[in-house]
């Protein structure tokens, strides 16, 4: 319904943003690491939305960039996975890292979230794998936004660097 709203932040609460769209205030849940960003109360935002509707609530959902945004939207198609859970993760796990942790099976990488247990975990890598796999046929490009992985994608250093981050090495040591 609404892809992005663009005003100025009237107020930040610990988990939300107020934001004024021409008179109009909406409170947005976003990441914690949204409410810790520079944003200052009166200074002009923009957010990238998802409209959550049930029966008993209604809720916008905000994000500083699509990828998060995207994100958000895959961990909802996960049977068991609300929105609560789903901003959860977006806060403590940056896109890059979450698709590389679903195709490489790493279960604990989402563990480490706050409400997410090993079956929710197992449950997420299985329904997004092949979604995941789909849209990044080359790891690499996955890896790019990593610290310390080169950004050229197709060079032979960058995939070797993007295999040994899927064995489990940090990007320092590969």
């Amino acid at each position: 319904m609404f892809a992005y709203l663009k005003g100025i932040l009237a107020r930040k609460t610990a988990d939300s943003f107020i934001i004024d769209v021409n008179g109009v205030g909406y409170r947005v849940y976003v990441p914690a690491a949204a409410v810790s960003a520079d944003h200052a109360v009166g200074q002009e935002i923009r957010v990238y939305t998802h409209f959550y509707v049930r029966e008993d609530t209604q809720a916008l959902y905000g994000f500083l960039t699509e990828e998060e945004l995207k994100m958000f939207e895959q961990l909802l198609t996960v049977s068991g996975v609300g929105p609560k859970a789903s901003l959860a993760l977006v806060s403590n796990i940056s896109p890059s890292k979450f698709g590389l942790a679903v195709l490489t099976e790493d279960a604990d990488a989402f563990t480490k979230t706050p409400g997410i247990g090993k079956k929710t975990a197992q449950r997420i890598i299985l329904e997004l794998k092949d979604k995941i796999k789909k849209e990044h046929p080359d790891m690499s490009e996955l890896a790019k936004d990593l610290p310390g992985v080169p950004s050229e994608s197709g060079s032979k250093l960058s995939e070797a660097v993007s295999a040994l981050v899927m064995l489990g090495y940090s990007t320092h040591e590969a």
